[in-house]
């Protein structure tokens, strides 16, 4: 009989039976089309043997005028900037701790004991900074200099911390005074979204007195949202303040990344405005980059300080040029209007004309102008979802997102994106952890990369790919918790914090990853594979006996010496029965070995169809699958 050539349809395929999608591709992981063929994916390296603190999930990129390459991330317990490979905290400082502090010296020493009236918080640890401030003149000989500002502590007690100067004391003293102030950074965040119970919670208080909520409330992950004002960076904590670090105009920038992030209503009483303008809770800032607006996406509204106040649907805005003028008047185009549909705003991104604004139930656009009305309003969609703040990216004009139960597509209207594999990411998804969700470009391959939770998981371990250009999808395991594709670098990054798969819980670090960066998993093999679905031999009826395969595989990119993957024949005789393992059985799966001089393979597999498994487990090996071919014959009915 003729050889049987094998071509399969491109992407993975999972919305029908195994058998019902003959002629495609059924299971994968760590594959990509090319051209409409299956090959490995690109590897990934640590981009810096430096670590951060704690689960990163969201990272902002820009160039300043400077030429400073900066990447700000942002975890549940730090707000960094990475440039050159090192990580510096700016996380913001909370307000003073109440009470009198005592600072006390001992001659010819260079150790400060500090005794604070309120007991630390249980966050901050040695090797943690606090910011001191009150002092006028020396301490005991010791510069005031040398004792205000950002210190690193050596916690000793529940009240007492110690940092090092450089000026020995000459004298033994101590001072105290409500003046001498102390300050630690903000209060660390979940690292996932977890189940609270009990004080505060709920339905407290409605029965028996001591008895907490009986049903959980949901804490969130803390998230951050981050962009840049010109060289500048703003930043706010989901739900939380709006905070500004300021680059500043030395050219050397290491006094910047030596400071900390402070409250924008800091930087508005300093030029002049009134702070009390300044929203003290915002779900998401950004800056409309195309004419200089400062936004802000659910706010407290103006003339109100109180968080009790907070609107989930109103969009405020600074004045144009102007991040820290949030005061409206005839003069300047500080503004404010309200969403009309939904609960609460999700998420805000700008595209190239519009801002698009997602609610809970549906989608708006937001459009610059240039009237006294500054910005205008336009409902797009209704009854549509998004699943997570971060579900969403635009590539090549379009923008695309995650819902609830499917995939948008926004071309200029909303529509739903057709998928081969809903039903395997949509019936296996922990909907609990959904905030989780991100979404980025792989703009290099035309790709949408979503990574989410699968059901038995707390975090982020898998993903699902959208090849806009091709139109196929396909999926893997993978764990990242922040993404970003940028022009400014050159690799795609990613953030990953490794979880324990016993207690659930985050590492206390976390490290930043190039991806597409060499062929392995920071030096470790991958192992990608990938199964076609089965497919009938002959007609279907008669058994088939398959005695040699010839090969299709190109190694072409690989760094190892000798590169090879394995390619299993997988035969059966109907869709339901499973694959046999046993050596004297004809229907057996059969795994050999093919390199790059592999001319063709002889095996012995009789069944009525069968599926191809290709894959790999070594370093340095990249390969692609072109159309194998099949050397079979009949072989009778029983």
């Amino acid at each position: 009989m003729a050889l049987i050539k094998l071509q399969f349809r491109p992407g993975l395929s999972r919305d029908q039976t195994n058998y019902s999608g003959e002629g495609g591709w059924w299971d994968g992981d760590k594959i990509r089309f090319r051209s409409g063929y299956p090959e490995k994916i690109g590897g990934w390296l640590k981009s810096t043997t430096n670590t951060f603190s704690g689960t990163c999930r969201q990272m902002w990129n820009w160039i300043t005028s400077f030429t400073d390459n900066f990447l700000s991330l942002g975890t549940d317990t730090k707000l960094y900037i990475e440039a050159g490979g090192v990580f510096y905290d700016i996380t913001p400082f909370a307000s003073a701790l109440a009470g009198s502090n005592t600072f006390a010296v001992t001659i010819s020493t260079t150790t400060v004991t500090v005794t604070t009236t309120t007991a630390l918080p249980s966050w901050l640890v040695t090797g943690e900074p606090v910011l001191i401030a009150g002092f006028a003149a020396p301490l005991g000989g010791v510069p005031a200099a040398e004792l205000n500002g950002v210190q690193t502590v050596t916690v000793t007690g529940a009240n007492t911390f110690t940092f090092s100067v450089t000026t020995a004391a000459t004298s033994t003293t101590s001072v105290s005074g409500v003046g001498y102030t102390v300050r630690t950074e903000i209060e660390p965040g979940n690292a996932y979204t977890v189940a609270g119970y009990g004080w505060g919670t709920g339905t407290w208080g409605r029965g028996a007195w001591g008895l907490g909520s009986t049903t959980p409330v949901n804490l969130p992950q803390r998230d951050w949202w981050m962009d840049n004002f010109d060289n500048d960076l703003v930043a706010n904590i989901r739900n939380g303040p709006l905070y500004y670090w300021e680059r500043g105009t030395v050219t050397d920038p290491s006094t910047a990344l030596a400071t900390h992030a402070q409250l924008l209503s800091v930087f508005a009483t300093a030029a002049g405005y009134d702070a009390n303008a300044v929203p003290v809770q915002v779900i998401q800032s950004l800056v409309s980059q195309q004419n200089k607006h400062l936004l802000a996406f659910g706010a407290v509204p103006f003339g109100s300080t109180s968080v009790s106040d907070f609107d989930p649907l109103l969009i405020r805005w600074a004045s144009q040029d102007a991040p820290f003028q949030w005061t409206p008047t005839t003069t300047n185009s500080a503004g404010f209007l309200r969403v009309s549909r939904g609960s609460r705003i999700v998420r805000a991104l700008p595209t190239r004309q519009e801002i698009l604004v997602w609610t809970d139930t549906h989608l708006y656009t937001l459009q610059f102008l240039g009237t006294t009305d500054v910005f205008g309003l336009q409902e797009y969609a209704d009854n549509i979802s998004i699943v997570s703040p971060r579900a969403c990216a635009t590539a090549s004009n379009i923008t695309y997102w995650m819902g609830q139960d499917k995939f948008y597509a926004y071309t200029g209207r909303v529509e739903t994106l057709p998928c081969t594999i809903r039903n395997y990411v949509f019936q296996d998804i922990n909907l609990d952890q959904a905030d989780q969700i991100i979404c980025g470009t792989n703009e290099q391959w035309n790709e949408i990369w979503w990574f989410y939770p699968s059901a038995d998981s707390n975090w982020n371990n898998r993903y699902v790919i959208f090849n806009h250009l091709e139109k196929l999808w396909y999926y893997g395991n993978l764990e990242r918790t922040a993404w970003l594709d940028t022009p400014l670098r050159q690799w795609p990054q990613a953030a990953n914090t490794t979880f324990n798969t016993q207690t659930q819980e985050p590492a206390t670090t976390g490290n930043l990853y190039n991806h597409e960066d060499g062929l392995d998993d920071d030096g470790v093999a991958m192992e990608p594979y990938i199964q076609s679905n089965d497919f009938d031999l002959g007609d279907g009826d008669k058994f088939m006996l398959t005695r040699r395969i010839i090969p299709d595989i190109n190694f072409g990119g690989s760094t190892a010496a000798e590169p090879e993957v394995a390619i299993e024949v997988r035969p059966r005789n109907f869709p339901g029965s499973t694959y046999q393992t046993d050596p004297a059985d004809s229907q057996r799966v059969i795994e050999t070995s093919v390199d790059v001089y592999t001319g063709q393979v002889f095996v012995r597999a009789r069944a009525r169809q069968m599926a191809i498994k290709i894959s790999s487990d070594a370093l340095g090996v990249q390969w692609q699958v072109g159309s194998p071919r099949l050397d079979a014959r009949e072989d009778g009915t029983r």
